[in-house]
């Protein structure tokens, strides 16, 4: 519980920050339309992308699975904002309500416990699991469904709620990092001598288990590269 909750406050205030207060009315403070469920779809593209799926192609290649779990955690940070959403315009309830919702979905017990490892699934399988989260998506009204879509995909590809929290509270910060160094106007650079920054957050990560999210940010800052 304290886990989801940390995680939708600090997405909320990402999103106060990033698209200005009363986003959830769908328009940011320059005016631009937000659209959480386009986001969400595209991103699962991206993970899509991270499989050898090309019958044409690259057909002895391995999935990128450390790419497949930050494709997961952009679409958690797209879905939180979309229950954030719905919650606020429909009256839903406070952000501890979303809170208490989740945890208490079908799925989340085993997306909590780190103890039950799923067997590999082939590729193909688990790629029809992302299509099914994309499915419910458009075919469900229900955000409930929708988290508990993704509860099942994110269990099946072995991402438990313990490895989403250090990475989403990684990519949170680098998200405010990126807003800081001018990502919204086209002028960040994401490339870091030849690695995605999403690839130095989470080498970052790795070597420094107790990293605080201050820390982080100042390591970021530190190997940003310069001009």
């Amino acid at each position: 519980m304290n886990r989801i909750l940390e995680m939708l406050k600090l997405q909320q205030q990402l999103n106060d920050e990033t698209n200005g207060l009363n986003w959830e009315n769908g328009i940011t403070k320059n005016g631009k339309i937000i659209d959480w469920r386009r986001c969400i779809y595209l991103e699962a593209g991206e993970l899509i992308e991270s499989y050898p799926w090309k019958h044409w192609k690259d057909i002895n290649a391995k999935p990128d699975y450390e790419n497949i779990k930050i494709e997961l955690v952009d679409i958690w940070h797209f879905i939180m904002s979309e229950t954030l959403r719905v919650y606020k315009t429909e009256n839903l309830g406070s952000i501890e309500d979303i809170a208490y919702m989740i945890v208490n979905l079908s799925q989340f017990n085993e997306f909590e416990s780190d103890n039950v490892i799923i067997d590999d699934l082939d590729i193909y399988r688990e790629m029809a699991l992302v299509e099914d989260m994309i499915r419910v998506l458009f075919c469900q009204n229900s955000i409930n469904e929708l988290i508990n879509s993704f509860l099942i995909t994110s269990s099946s590809l072995n991402l438990k709620l313990s490895e989403l929290y250090r990475l989403y509270i990684g990519k949170n910060i680098l998200n405010r990092f990126r807003q800081d160094n001018g990502y919204k106007y086209g002028i960040y650079i994401k490339i870091w001598n030849g690695k995605e920054d999403n690839t130095i957050m989470q080498n970052i990560l790795d070597k420094n288990s107790n990293i605080t999210p201050d820390e982080l940010y100042n390591k970021l800052k530190e190997l940003y590269p310069k001009g």
